[in-house]
């Protein structure tokens, strides 16, 4: 099915496109919400500005992809190839992202709030601001994603929740870039997560929950631990 079929049939009602194949193609500043998507080719596609709240990719093939602004706000993304995507400034609010693979995708300056992360694959992913936004994962949950080697340097984590995530040399350090800005862990969910190695250098931690993580040679330089709640139990209380 050619993109001009899929926008036209989509303008005419029809909503399920499952199992199309549109590798390399582009849509931009479209709107195709509630559209189904699921076990779909993508990859390589150009998808900038579009709409697809609450739409169904299930499965679907989108690696590669470029979704600068792209809107996934509650939609379904559950099991969906998201391999060197860039992500930039998308809304993924209240998305579900089980089990999506997403390693080395970019989210810079995207807002994923409350969006459901637990049991993705995130290696080296890229969290960081852009000049725009800070990457908000406010209240998401991340419970046991793996975020090995992931660059998180100043993205917002507030009340968000880590349980079981691997952590390993995770870079959530304050950093340079955007100086005025700072990792924020605020009240996160951290129990058992394996922090080891993982740079926090000047981040906030504020009644965070450590309570079982691993912090084998992680870096807490000028890290704001203010009534978190330590590994083995211990309330830091304020200097």
């Amino acid at each position: 099915m050619e993109i001009e079929q899929i926008l036209k049939a989509y303008h005419q009602g029809e909503r399920n496109f499952r199992q199309i194949k549109l590798m390399e193609a582009e849509i931009l500043k479209e709107n195709l919400s509630s559209a189904d998507f699921s076990y779909s080719d993508l990859r390589q596609a150009r998808l900038g500005l579009t709409n697809f709240r609450q739409g169904n990719f299930t499965e679907a093939d989108l690696s590669e992809t470029i979704l600068w602004g792209t809107d996934f706000s509650e939609a379904i993304l559950y099991k969906i190839l998201l391999r060197d995507a860039d992500l930039s400034s998308a809304k993924l609010i209240k998305t579900n992202l089980e089990k999506a693979n997403l390693i080395k995708a970019s989210f810079c300056g995207a807002n994923l709030t409350e969006a459901n992360l637990a049991d993705s694959i995130i290696i080296d992913g890229d969290f960081r601001p852009n000049s725009d936004q800070q990457t908000n994962l406010t209240q998401a949950n991340l419970s046991n994603v793996d975020l090995s080697y992931a660059n998180l340097s100043q993205a917002l984590f507030y009340q968000a929740n880590l349980r079981g995530a691997k952590l390993c040399r995770a870079n959530l350090s304050t950093g340079k870039r955007y100086d005025s800005i700072k990792t924020d862990l605020t009240e996160a969910n951290l129990q058992v997560a394996d922090l080891s190695y993982a740079d926090l250098t000047g981040a906030i931690l504020v009644k965070a929950n450590l309570q079982g993580a691993d912090l084998t040679g992680t870096i807490l330089q000028n890290t704001d631990l203010t009534g978190a709640i330590m590994p083995n139990g211990e309330i830091i209380k304020k200097d």
